[in-house]
């Protein structure tokens, strides 16, 4: 078989090919043999160059493969299988082409010399960086094991918030779009319909029938404006949040929602305290795993306010102190992280408080679908009925004046 390389040469000059080879490691091999420092190295490429797909359609990687991948790797490396067998194996195991690709390449650059963590580096959207700095210092402790360990209960643990937050949005969601649905074949279909009869008695109708009328009409004749506007919309929303006036913005509103804001808030917080826990631990510098704490939590606020931690932090001042004052983070956990500082147990002591704001998050989402349910029927009911409502008021003033 056949594979393409990108290796440096002895003149520190960077060169790409192809090299016949019965596997990824004889492939290794001969490139070394011939002096060259392997860059990377992926499988499929034939004689004539025709190339194992365009980027774009690469398959995606998924965090439940991720995290079987810690996990597992956890597993080998503490059995006292050599890491790059372990990556080795995990490459040919692996049914996702493009984390078996990676890995690969993880594999050759492990057993050219490199370290995991930075051999991992080189994949940002795979491995991010708390993950890389926790098998960093996992690496200068020789506690890799252990670390990948810990980074597969992280993963899970925020996994499993994702899911709770997404399951919790399922069913406004999927109201709010039976809602539009019905609205727009009220609309578009049965509204029509009885429009005819309505002009034939030359009759005032009301305003809310007239209203309808005119969104019947525009619906049916200017559907298109419709799809280009929501389009146009989407857009905006996507480009803005690209955006720091719009991540601003965005994430303002998500946090001052009624309902939803408090629970979101709780998310953010956790997944900064759980992330906090673990690299305090493993031994990552204080100001590295609080800038980390911000970075996952997926929200500007939460990352401004863990960065003005850290400055306060480099001033000299404790973390309890530092995080006095601020609105997003409440008192009690000041005080378990001031006692945690006093003690030299802050690692242990935030890992209780992550796991304490757990339980809030859980409790919040109950929470938060409790009251958003029958919010959601009020709401859908009042547009269907002001809909049907607005159909059948012509029809009682014809049965009035009939009558």
């Amino acid at each position: 078989m056949y594979f393409t390389y990108q290796a440096r040469d002895v003149a520190g000059e960077i060169r790409d090919g192809q090299i016949a080879a019965d596997n990824a490691e004889d492939a290794g091999r001969q490139l070394r043999q011939e002096g060259m420092y392997l860059l990377s190295l992926r499988e499929g490429e034939t004689a004539g160059g025709s190339g194992e797909g365009i980027a774009l359609f690469r398959r995606r990687v998924k965090r439940n493969e991720l995290i079987y991948l810690y996990g597992q790797l956890a597993v080998m490396i503490d059995a006292g299988v050599p890491l790059a067998s372990a990556l080795e194996g995990m490459a040919r195991q692996t049914e996702n082409p493009t984390l078996a690709s990676a890995l690969g390449e993880i594999h050759q650059k492990v057993e050219s010399g490199d370290d995991l963590s930075a051999a991992v580096a080189a994949f940002p959207k795979m491995f991010d960086r708390t993950a890389v700095n926790l098998i960093r210092a996992s690496e200068a402790s020789g506690t890799l094991g252990m670390m990948l360990e810990r980074i597969a209960t992280q993963a899970r643990a925020e996994l499993e918030i994702r899911q709770k937050v997404t399951g919790a949005m399922m069913y406004p969601g999927a109201m709010m779009l039976m809602c539009i649905s019905i609205s727009i074949f009220l609309l578009a279909w049965v509204f029509p319909k009885l429009t005819p009869m309505f002009a034939t008695r030359s009759m005032s109708l009301p305003g809310p029938t007239q209203l309808m009328m005119s969104l019947s009409e525009s619906l049916r004749h200017g559907w298109y404006w419709w799809i280009l506007g929501t389009a146009v919309l989407v857009g905006l929303l996507i480009y803005g949040r690209r955006q720091q006036w719009g991540r601003v913005a965005l994430d303002w509103m998500w946090l001052n929602l009624p309902i939803l804001g408090p629970m979101l808030q709780k998310v953010a917080l956790s997944r900064s305290l759980r992330t906090l826990a673990t690299t305090i631990s493993a031994g990552v510098p204080v100001l590295e795993a609080l800038e980390l704490s911000g970075g996952v939590s997926g929200n500007i606020f939460f990352e401004r306010a863990w960065q003005m931690v850290a400055g306060r932090v480099t001033a000299g001042r404790p973390i309890n102190d530092a995080l006095l004052g601020n609105p997003l983070f409440p008192a009690p956990l000041v005080q378990m992280i001031a006692a945690g500082e006093a003690t030299g147990k802050l690692g242990q002591v935030l890992g209780k408080v992550s796991d304490y704001f757990d339980g809030e998050v859980a409790n919040a989402i109950k929470a938060a679908t409790s009251l958003i349910e029958p919010i959601m029927v009020f709401a859908m009911g009042g547009v269907i009925g002001t809909i049907a409502l607005a159909m059948l008021l012509p029809i009682f003033q014809l049965s009035s004046h009939t009558g």
